[in-house]
């Protein structure tokens, strides 16, 4: 007895007719952006060998991936991130590119949060990888595309940016085991204050475990880096966050009046992967980020070719949902003709339908067996023009 043929599996949904306008759109958009900018598109392949995202920085748990096996055996994922199937091109059939690398991508990646509900384990991502440069320009260019691809969604949005390396400082001088550091960065990253003080006070009472405390709190503008400073009077945060209030203070610059620019020391999402500056991106109306991004210097390292690079992407599929809510959508494609072929003058419509289209009209051919019925399913599709071919035919021209 067959339970499953119906329905698709938990996270994923099949898009139809305006859904799927939507999402086009929003990957036009984006990738029509990327190419103004000097990206050039990238496709990897949607299954790689699970060692591929079983690196020292082990960002994605085996337990959220999607796994099978070849025909030898080996195990195999399904894509559930884009920037290392990137890392893994560059360090082997890009080992010899020019750089800087200018990398955009569009495509889909799996992955499964069980705990999540209402979760999509199949999204859309597009975004860009800048790779082989360190210079603040990369930076400045990355952040500002990605400014700009919020703006072009046409809703109000805000970008909040931070250091992963401002945490990695703090919690390398605690003398707690790696699993203990997780927790306090799970627990950061979630801002669930309660439960971060009662673990540092374990820990110890120091001014490291206080500026942690603090960490996520220090969220909003200029007068974050003041705050910071006066909570962690270090040099090597100091030089960081320096470099990130220059940062700050450009993009402020360049977006103007435009949205929103923030500030969150207390971003400190994937630790083993990120090792500088991170991005988020936010659109009203949604509570998770719609992109996301950062530099991560070490990664392609691992795939035996060191170069730093920086990048970001952005859920397509969240964008979509977005516009849809807000009635903004695109209009179905309108039907300008439908051509009806009597009998023995079918190649002949079919003709005529293809010399319309040339002429720039969206044309349908008839697939019934009598005009009445032509007629009546042209009124319910509300197109404009029926064409009959027969012998009395000679040249159509859509008025």
């Amino acid at each position: 007895m067959k339970n499953y043929d119906l329905i698709t599996p938990e996270g994923t949904k099949d898009y139809l007719f305006g859904e799927c306008l939507v999402i086009r759109d929003v990957e036009n958009t984006l990738v029509k952006l990327f190419r103004s900018c000097g990206y050039s598109e990238i496709i990897t392949t949607g299954l790689e060998f699970y060692d591929v995202f079983n690196l020292n920085s082990r960002y994605f748990p085996q337990e959220n991936l999607y796994k099978l096996t070849d025909s030898k055996g080996r195990l195999l994922v399904m894509r559930p991130d884009t920037t290392m199937p990137v890392a893994r091109v560059v360090a082997t059939r890009l080992r010899d590119a020019v750089f800087p690398l200018k990398l955009f991508y569009n495509q889909t990646v799996y992955r499964t949060e069980p705990a999540l509900k209402g979760r999509s384990d199949e999204i859309v991502q597009t975004g860009i990888e800048l790779i082989g440069t360190q210079s603040k320009s990369a930076d400045l260019e990355v952040i500002s595309t990605a400014v700009t691809a919020l703006k072009s969604f046409g809703m109000e949005f805000s970008l909040e940016i931070g250091h992963i390396g401002i945490f990695k400082e703090l919690v390398e001088r605690l003398d707690v085991s790696d699993k203990i550091k997780e927790k306090i960065r799970r627990l950061i990253e979630t801002k669930n204050f309660p439960a971060l003080n009662d673990l540092l006070d374990s820990i110890e009472k120091s001014n490291i475990t206080y500026a942690l405390k603090k960490l996520p709190a220090l969220f909003g503008g200029e007068e974050v880096f003041e705050q910071a400073e006066e909570i962690i009077p270090d040099e090597n945060i100091k030089y960081l966050l320096d470099e990130l209030r220059e940062i700050y203070n450009n993009i402020s610059e360049l977006c103007g009046n435009d949205g929103t620019i923030t500030v969150d020391l207390g971003l400190v999402n994937k630790t083993d992967y990120y090792t500088g500056l991170i991005i988020k991106g936010y659109l009203q109306g949604h509570g998770e980020e719609v992109l996301s991004g950062g530099r991560y210097d070490r990664l392609i390292s691992e795939f035996g070719y060191d170069a730093p690079a920086i990048g970001f992407a952005v859920n397509v599929n969240a964008v979509a949902k977005l516009i849809e809510k807000s009635g903004v959508i695109p209009a179905m494609p309108k039907i300008d003709a439908i051509v009806y072929a009597e009998e023995g003058f079918e190649v002949s419509a079919i003709k005529t339908a293809q010399a319309l289209r040339e002429q720039g009209l969206v044309v349908e051919n008839a697939l019934f067996d009598d005009l009445e019925t032509v007629r009546a399913y042209a009124i319910e599709k509300k197109i404009p023009q029926v064409v009959v071919v027969n012998s009395d035919f000679t040249e159509a021209e859509y008025e």
